[in-house]
């Protein structure tokens, strides 16, 4: 198995190399050039590292046997509250997979404990020297997962950049809380797709990349634009279905539906991926909230970013750029000169119109839908009026498209919903929408915690108390400048 860029697929890396370097030279998105079948009747009584060694050993072609058990000890078998890792929690109308069970209480902990072990152990296959400078746009949860993963991490430095004002008050907490000696966070003047746009040009600068090597310093990302970010994210969905089947919900082989709040797509990604792998699924529910760029691209085959930026109560995604559609495209088209040409006009229009091949692929595949605030809210009280179960607002929005998928009956087949954070992240939100009640973001907290009877999160528990260690807020302009005077690089 090789790794080839989406935007030049005769350029072809090992998985450690892809790994390493993130993002392409051309600005295209690595992926394996063929994805291997998995037989499931074999890892029904797997525990989750033994699947996820099982999913994972064909991408990581150059990793020995001995390294991938490596990482996957460093990665779960200490940092997650439940052994299970991804539990399955089974309500009346969805099976709710729960991902906010590692040490920043949402779902990008799953592969951001995995992927600074995957990276050190690339740097030995490599033998590589230099300093890898973890460069990481976020909309909040992915910027504490990261900084969490590779805070300490020898030969490592993460700079996270946020939307100063685009994320809860728990997330930016959780980041400028950080105490890591490797690790920075910057605050930006924008949203997330200034953040994103300016971190994926700097991965790609040639110029910056040269004075970096002079300073034996390289880059790589710990966004889902890199590969190792996306490969984990796999195992979980693997993992559900096993265990609705040994718990007899399904049959082995039976079809299932996933629904998964989506922003940059690399969640349903890698349902889509372990589909291809031989994982029965009918249909990828992608679920948006007001910035519903991806409900009309699924509909019409249009994407188009010109419309207005809403900040909302679900703010992870808000997000108008999903890189990783760009993966899906070319597993459809498999031709790089169109993904090329698509992506450029992108940048330059603001838009692209895919050909009627691939409208039917996505019609046949995805269903698109999304949740305004008002609904995003009601279904937060309503679920928890009749199943004593709380959601947060990205996970309130996926069930809010289940239940129009529901409507619309377009198949009964049982719906697996990714619960992506735990509630606690994003109080203000919940707490009002059961209570209808306002207070301080953290007494709400505790007061949530005294309904529901189900802890804080000891990551959250005392967070308002820890001391604040990063305070730097720019503007989108000066980002390249205020990153090299971190690297200690010039650049004109």
């Amino acid at each position: 198995m090789k790794y080839i860029s989406t935007r030049n697929a005769h350029r072809q890396l090992s998985a450690s190399q892809a790994i390493l370097q993130g993002l392409s030279e051309d600005q295209g998105l690595f992926i394996p050039d063929k994805i291997v079948h998995l037989e499931l009747e074999k890892c029904l009584n797997d525990d989750y590292q033994t699947l996820a060694a099982r999913i994972l050993a064909p991408f990581l072609n150059d990793f020995n046997e001995k390294q991938i058990q490596k990482i996957l000890h460093h990665a779960y078998d200490h940092s997650f509250d439940t052994d299970e890792i991804t539990p399955l929690v089974h309500l009346k109308e969805v099976d709710v997979l729960e991902l906010f069970h590692g040490p920043t209480s949402a779902f990008k902990d799953v592969a951001l404990q995995f992927l600074p072990h995957l990276m050190k152990e690339s740097l030995k296959i490599q033998d590589s020297k230099d300093e890898m400078i973890i460069l990481t746009a976020t909309s909040g949860d992915t910027g504490k997962a990261a900084l969490e993963g590779f805070k300490n991490v020898e030969q490592m430095k993460i700079i996270v950049f946020y939307p100063k004002d685009g994320v809860s008050e728990v997330q930016k907490l959780q980041m400028l809380t950080t105490n890591g000696n490797n690790c920075y966070v910057i605050g930006v003047n924008g949203n997330f797709d200034d953040c994103q746009r300016m971190v994926k040009a700097c991965l790609s600068d040639k110029t910056l990349i040269h004075k970096m090597k002079e300073n034996h310093q390289r880059f790589s990302s710990a966004n889902s634009i890199n590969v190792g970010r996306l490969l984990p994210q796999i195992v979980y969905y693997f993992k559900a279905y096993l265990t609705m089947v040994k718990n007899q919900q399904i049959k082995m082989g039976e079809k299932i539906n996933v629904a998964v709040p989506t922003g940059n797509f690399g969640n349903i990604l890698a349902a889509y991926i372990s589909k291809q792998m031989g994982l029965p699924i009918e249909k990828f529910i992608c679920a948006s909230n007001e910035n519903n760029v991806l409900t009309d691209f699924i509909r019409y085959g249009v994407y188009n970013i010109h419309r207005a930026f809403k900040k909302t109560n679900s703010p992870s995604m808000d997000i108008l750029i999903s890189s990783n559609l760009e993966r899906l495209l070319y597993f459809y088209c498999e031709n790089d000169e169109m993904i090329k040409e698509m992506m450029e006009e992108l940048a330059v229009k603001g838009s692209y119109e895919v050909n009627d091949l691939v409208k039917k692929k996505l019609l046949k595949d995805f269903y698109g839908g999304y949740a305004t605030q008002e609904e995003t809210k009601q279904i937060i009280h309503e679920v928890y009026e009749k199943e004593n179960y709380l959601l947060d607002p990205h996970s309130a929005v996926a069930y809010k498209v289940i239940k129009d998928f529901k409507k619309e009956n377009i198949n009964s087949y049982k719906t697996i919903l990714c619960a992506t954070a735990s509630p606690y992240k994003f109080m203000e939100t919940v707490y009002t929408s059961i209570t209808n009640e306002k207070a301080d973001e953290f007494e709400m907290m505790k007061r949530c915690e005294t309904k529901i009877k189900i802890p804080i999160p000891s990551n959250l528990k005392d967070l308002k108390e820890k001391e604040i260690r990063h305070h730097q807020n720019i503007e989108v302009k000066d980002m390249k400048k205020v990153l090299c005077e971190l690297l200690g690089v010039s650049y004109d």
